[in-house]
């Protein structure tokens, strides 16, 4: 029974093989003789020019049949076989039951699908209804083909439909052959095929197609998405040219040659396609503003404006100047005339008052004469009684110098007694403050130097690095040409054997094997993995696989620069780790897009960075680091110099490991500055009357153990500090021994020429006593002052302004107590060996000399060569008039010229300037700014996005269609439009927007499932593909995958809150691939935190886009302000937590402020040193000028700055507030001394710099000049320029303030004598 029953299945089976194999032959041989019959009528309406699938290209692309054959709806084409088989079937009439049958078979089996055969059509291609000139085949490779293309379109429905109907209407508009002409063919396999077409389409169906998709962003890579499936066209023209190039086999792109044409020929019955296009801005398929900027509700969104800083100015003929300027200019003429007008009215008012006077000339000078022996008797009494509040040379002095001088008296003489008791008491509290530097620690971090705790730029670096992920570290190589000698212009650097050199560079670096814990460690190990595991280095060689011997096989140079204009549409362009490679990111010295011609190779390595608090969490990658280097330095140097190029070469802890060098390199130098000064001072201080005496009357000994007593106030300092835990940094090292010095040696000066100038007759304490009447007070003044003037500076946000003001406030008052304490001691024993005969440095050796050689020798303390020049030559020539006049005029002059020039000053600090001038990093930060053509990656950070339906954040951040006009990545798109402003180069890198779209149901090939719910990836991978690189196809296991949505399961193209919550992991774990390029793996898979999003809130995420080259300090603080103005007009329109973010950011935002830093501080000095000299002097009138002396030389010395280009940062913000201290000691003593003596203005600013002068002159003006210039010699370009220039121009300027204005405007209007009333 069963035999039979199998017999007659079998029967049948064959049976309708043979009649589906009739109907075939049937149909073939009617399909070839209409085509034939009706070749007269090919360009026609319901005509095709193309139909079936003849043949494929080697390389798997099918080829299309070159006949032409009449349209047909999908069911009358399988009616037609029908009717086939209905003939046959006539022919066995007997056997009618089989024909039953057949035509059974045929309907169930062939007829069904051909409803969704249509249904198919009319999804993809809704403008062709009714009949199609493409079989099922032809539109599922058509399907396949645009799949790729859908991804990058979606977000602008205008835009894809436009593209879509492109292509529906060459592969299956039932027209076909009005517009399209096959011009040639190819036989494969025997079988004719389209090999090329004329494709003519009008004019404006191309401008509506590319004006609706030009603007269209394509998130993933911050690009346009015409960048990808146009190539980069800027017009539809060269669009359709990409679009018609035959593609090379294994190339993608079209398996035959596509000639799109505008017009039409003569006669030929032919019509330009012309199908209504779409506008980006129509309101049912409308586009959002960033990918349809001409949008009409995207019109009242103009992109901003370039702002401009707009600088008041004045035209006067062809002169044009800035309104300040000219305001300074008017100020000084008014200035200088009533000056002028000053002198000459107390010419003639002395002249009419003189006749009055000369009668009591004679009487007055004698009465004078008396008063001043009767003061002077007077004064010796008193000094002997210690009797408070006295008078001084006729000057009455105040309650606190008054109180002063009675302590300094009594004091002076306890220590004259005790000199070893104060000597060893203070030593040894210091020594005490020193042991705290067991604990020293020294901060070289900069972020930890440069950055505050309370800094906008730290918090929001922590809050990236722990919500999103740390910034990769950068190791890089630039390869370039030399200029030519000729032209002077480098020559292009693409050739075979460049990127063979590459290559072996290339593979050097891979064989590197740093050793770090007993571990190897190679590039393999800490590079950035987005995808896979190959490494994300941006390199030329990336357009071969990073494989050498794919260098011959992809066609050498020839496929590079195929890459470099096809990098994001051709998959043999694709880097090893599956990713599209900007050639601006790989070339460097180009302009445009001319890539060709590119003299430099930019090759960049991206490390994984792992932070931790301590800074200690990249061990593996700082050693594979300092190998690179080495190896670049040693190998790789060599070898690119013999082929006749440059390389510059760089790591991420290349400047913190140049900058420690950087702090050891001039340690010779300063040394020898120190030195330098050290002899200078043994020789200032000691009396060289005459040479068989200078053995015993030099002050070396004494100089030498001064300069050690700075040294421990210094130390003291850093060890007081250092024990409490507080870092100590390479600015105290530099710069605090050198202010010190400066403070310690003027008074060390002041202090030995002020015993020097008591009568030999008086005792010893008496002298000692005396001299700290005379010069203590104002020792103390100036030190007070210059302490409060550090201390205040404590109070500044900057880590290392404020660490450097409390540790030289520190220094500064132990400096001072050691001063009128051990080096008073050391002055009495100086004195005490000067006495007994000894030699100095050898105080052991007695030697005995006659009578008159101690007489004449040791005991004669005649004028020092500079006093006699102060009191003889100085002071009489400022007195003269008209030299007051020139003073006061040339001074103010130069103040106000630096009012104006020190609004030219730029902040910043130059890599240059901080680095050795023989470090390799000199020539890489030259090459950077010579060669680079992207800027630093720019984030901008949401915080708590809620994502949930009810929500509308979606739509404020979004930016494809139905997002807001004014969403953050719609402003985004509108700032990069005007980056010269706002030096955002491109749009940004929505995960967003992919999102949405790889959710969209348009981008079938992404968001799938399988029939359990399960994420389906797309056709193109595993499980989808074999991983060997099989077939794929629609047979495998995911032939029943379906897209995950259908629009009616969105809410305007929204997800829901559970949707959104579900499918975004599986989003952000989704591998890219031509069949879906929207996938988040690796693009962003560190742009969301995750954690606890279930919630329906995003704690942070971010949108990625670049800022444009920065090539200077001033670019990258203008792009920190601009990315911050940016984020705060943004979060303000949409109320939310937005922030840029960007890694030099925490670097650079100490100059958005440091002008208000600076002014700050100097303010507060400024204010302390005024109050302590109000409470000192009690005279508001000389305090006042004190602060007017001190402002003219910072104004001074900023406007040397503007002059000689050094910027405001950090060090010249210290050195500013250095200046104040050290200017204070000009000043101060001077401007005592002329308020404690009597007579007129004139005779008491003489009597001061008689008595003053030379001490400040010596004691500061020349010791500091001859250290200073030492400085030049220095190896560092940060020495020479922030220590040697400025400390120079404060030098000179402190000095012509103190010592020639401030006497003169004291003899013009300082405060009267208080004589005895």
């Amino acid at each position: 029974m069963k035999f039979p029953s199998f017999l007659a299945a079998f029967s049948l089976l064959q049976l309708i093989l043979l009649m589906q194999g009739l109907c075939a032959e049937k149909t073939d041989s009617g399909g070839l003789s209409v085509s034939y019959l009706t070749s007269g009528e090919r360009h026609s309406e319901e005509y095709c020019a193309m139909y079936d699938i003849c043949g494929q290209r080697s390389d798997g692309k099918v080829l299309n049949c070159p006949y032409g054959s009449p349209s047909v709806k999908p069911d009358e084409l399988f009616s037609a076989q029908i009717q086939s088989c209905s003939d046959t079937v006539f022919f066995f009439f007997f056997f009618f039951f089989f024909f039953f049958l057949c035509s059974l078979y045929i309907y169930f089996m062939l007829y069904q699908p051909d409803e969704l055969f249509s249904a198919k059509i009319q999804s993809l291609c809704p403008s062709i209804s009714g009949n199609v000139c493409c079989t099922e085949d032809q539109f599922n490779t058509l399907r396949a083909q645009v799949q790729q293309a859908i991804p990058f379109l979606v977000g602008c429905p205008a835009c894809l439909r436009n593209f879509l109907n492109l292509f529906c209407e060459l592969s299956c508009s039932p027209n076909q052959s009005l517009f399209i002409n096959v011009t040639s063919v190819s036989e494969i396999n025997g079988n004719l095929t389209v090999d090329g077409i004329d494709f003519f389409v009008s004019d404006a169906f191309g401008e509506g197609l590319y004006d609706s998709c030009k603007e269209v962003k394509f998130g993933t890579m911050n690009t346009r998405a015409i960048e990808f499936i146009g190539a980069g066209a800027t017009n539809f023209k060269e669009w359709f040219d990409f679009i018609g190039q035959k593609a090379p086999l294994g190339f993608p792109g079209s398996p035959y040659a596509i000639d799109f044409k505008s017009t039409v020929p003569d006669l030929s019955g032919m019509e330009l396609m012309n199908v209504s296009t779409y506008s980006c801005g129509d309101t049912s398929l409308g586009c959002s503003c960033g990918d349809c900027p001409s949008s009409p509700q995207c019109s009242n969104s103009e992109p901003p404006s370039p702002s401009k800083k707009d600088h008041c100015s004045i035209t006067i003929g062809p002169i044009k100047v800035r309104c300040i300027d000219f305001a300074l200019a008017i100020a000084y003429i008014i200035l200088v005339l009533g000056l002028f007008g000053w002198a000459l009215f107390h010419r003639q008012r002395e002249r009419i008052l003189a006749s009055d006077r000369e009668p009591l000339l004679k009487s007055t000078d004698e009465d004078e004469a008396n008063l001043s022996n009767m003061q002077y008797d007077e004064n010796l009494a008193l000094e002997g009684r210690g009797v408070t509040e006295q008078l001084k040379n006729g000057a009455q002095l105040s309650f606190i110098q008054g109180y002063m001088a009675s302590f300094y008296r009594s004091y002076g003489k306890w220590v004259a007694r005790n000199p070893t008791l104060v000597l060893c008491l203070s030593l040894a509290v210091v020594i005490v403050l020193c042991f705290g530097l067991i604990r020293i620690e020294v901060e070289t971090r900069p972020e930890k130097l440069w950055v505050g705790h309370g800094s906008k730029a730290a918090e929001e670096k922590q809050f990236f690095d722990s919500h999103l992920a740390p910034f990769y570290r950068i190791e890089q190589l630039i390869l370039a040409t030399l200029p030519d000698k000729t032209h002077g212009k480098p020559s292009s650097i693409i050739s075979d054997d460049n990127i063979q050199l590459l290559f072996e560079i290339q593979e050097k670096v891979d064989g590197i094997r740093a050793n770090y814990s007993g571990s190897k460690v190679s590039l393999t190990d800490i590079c950035l993995k987005p995808l896979g595991q190959d490494c994300a280095t941006q390199s030329v060689l990336q357009y071969f696989k990073m494989d050498r011997e794919n260098f011959d096989n992809y066609g050498g140079v020839t496929h590079a620069e195929y890459c470099f204009q096809h990098y994001t549409s051709s998959d043999t362009c694709l880097s090893a780790f599956e990713a599209p490679l900007d050639p601006s990111t790989a070339l460097g010295g180009f302009s445009g897009i001319n890539y060709s011609e590119a003299s430099a190779f930019v090759v960049t390595y991206p490390v994984n960075n792992a932070i931790d608090e301590a800074g200690n969490g990249n061990g593996k990658a700082v050693a594979w680091e300092k190998a690179f280097i080495k190896l670049a330095k040693e190998e790789l140097l060599p070898l690119v110099q013999s082929r006749n190029l440059s390389l510059s070469f760089s790591s991420e802890s290349s400047i913190e490991e140049e900058l420690k060098r950087e702090s050891t390199a001039d340690i010779i130098t300063i040394a020898v500055s120190y030195l330098v000064m050290f002899a200078y001072i043994s020789i200032t201080l000691g009396d060289a009357s005459r040479l068989s005496t200078f053995y015993i009357s030099s002050k070396v000994l004494l100089g030498l153990s001064g300069v050690v007593l700075v040294m421990l106030s210094v130390l003291g300092s850093v060890g007081f500090f250092s024990a409490f835990g507080v870092k100590s940094t390479l600015i105290i090292m530099e710069v605090i021994p050198f202010l010190v010095l400066a403070v310690g040696v003027d008074n060390m000066c002041i202090l030995v020429h002020a015993v020097k100038r008591q009568p030999l007759e008086l005792p010893l304490e008496e002298q000692i006593s005396n001299a700290l009447v005379e010069v203590g007070p104002s020792i103390t003044l100036a030190s007070l002052s210059e302490i409060l003037a550090f201390a205040v500076g404590g109070f500044t946000p900057m880590p290392a302004c404020r660490v450097f003001s409390l540790f030289a406030a520190f220094a500064v008052l132990l400096d001072f107590l050691l001063q009128v304490t051990a080096f008073v001691s050391l002055i009495a024993f100086d004195c005490l060996r000067a006495e007994d005969n000894r030699i100095d440095c050898f105080p052991c050796i007695k030697i005995p000399s006659s009578a008159e050689e101690s007489d004449e020798g040791m005991n004669s303390r005649g004028s020092g060569l500079l006093t006699r020049y102060m009191q003889e030559i100085h002071a009489p020539f400022l007195g003269l008039r008209g030299v007051k006049v020139v003073v006061v005029a040339v001074f103010v002059a130069f103040a106000l010229a630096s009012i104006a020039l020190s609004t030219r000053i730029d902040s910043g600090l130059e890599q240059q300037i901080v680095l050795p001038r023989d470090s390799y990093l000199q020539g890489y930060f030259t090459n950077i700014s010579e060669y680079l053509r992207i800027g630093p990656p720019l984030y901008f950070v949401v915080k708590d996005y809620n994502y949930s339906l009810e929500s509308r954040d979606t739509n404020k951040l979004c930016s494809i269609n139905r997002c807001d006009s004014n969403s953050l990545l719609n402003e985004i798109s509108r700032a990069s439009l005007v980056s010269e402003s706002s030096y955002i180069a491109k749009p940004a890198a929505s995960w967003l927007d992919d999102f949405l779209v790889w959710l969209s149901p348009e981008a079938f090939g992404c968001c799938r499932k399988f029939t359990n719910g399960s994420y389906c990836p797309p056709d193109d991978q595993p499980p989808c593909c074999s991983p060997d690189g099989g077939s794929c196809g629609l047979g495998g296991v995911c032939k029943d995958c379906t897209t995950c949505f259908r629009h009616s399961d969105l809410v305007n193209d929204r997800p829901s809150t559970e949707q959104f919550r579900e499918k975004l992991p599986w989003f952000l774990n989704a591998l890219p691939s031509a069949d879906c390029a929207k996938g988040g793996h690796g693009a962003y898979t560190s742009s969301v935190d995750l954690s606890g999003y279930e919630s329906g809130v995003i704690k942070a995420s971010e949108f990625r886009t670049y800022h444009t080259p920065l090539n200077g300090q001033g670019d990258y603080v203008n792009a920190l302000r601009a990315a911050r103005e940016f984020s705060s007009r943004i979060s303000d329109s949409l109320k939310m937590q937005i922030f840029p973010y960007s890694v030099f950011y925490i670097f650079f935002e100490q100059y958005l402020d440091i002008w208000t830093i600076a002014l700050t501080n100097i303010a507060i000095a400024l204010g302390a040193i005024f109050i302590v000299c109000l409470v000192f002097t009690s005279s508001l009138w000389i305090s006042t000028i004190i602060v007017l002396v001190l402002v003219m030389i910072v104004v001074d010395l900023m406007g040397v700055m503007a002059i000689l280009g050094i910027q405001l940062n950090a060090v010249s913000v210290v050195n500013l507030i250095m200046s104040i201290g050290i200017a204070v000691e000009f000043c101060v003593h001077i401007a005592n001394a002329f308020l404690v003596s009597n007579g007129d203005r004139d005779q008491r600013m003489k009597k001061a710099l008689s008595t003053i002068g030379a001490s400040v002159f010596s004691g500061i003006t020349l010791t500091k000049l001859v250290g200073v210039i030492v400085l030049f010699f220095s190896r560092s370009e940060l020495f020479v320029v922030y220590y040697f220039q400025m400390y120079l121009a404060l030098v000179l300027v402190g000095f012509l303030h103190g010592l020639v204005f401030l006497p003169v405007v004291l003899s013009l209007m300082g405060p009267p004598a208080r004589n005895i009333a």
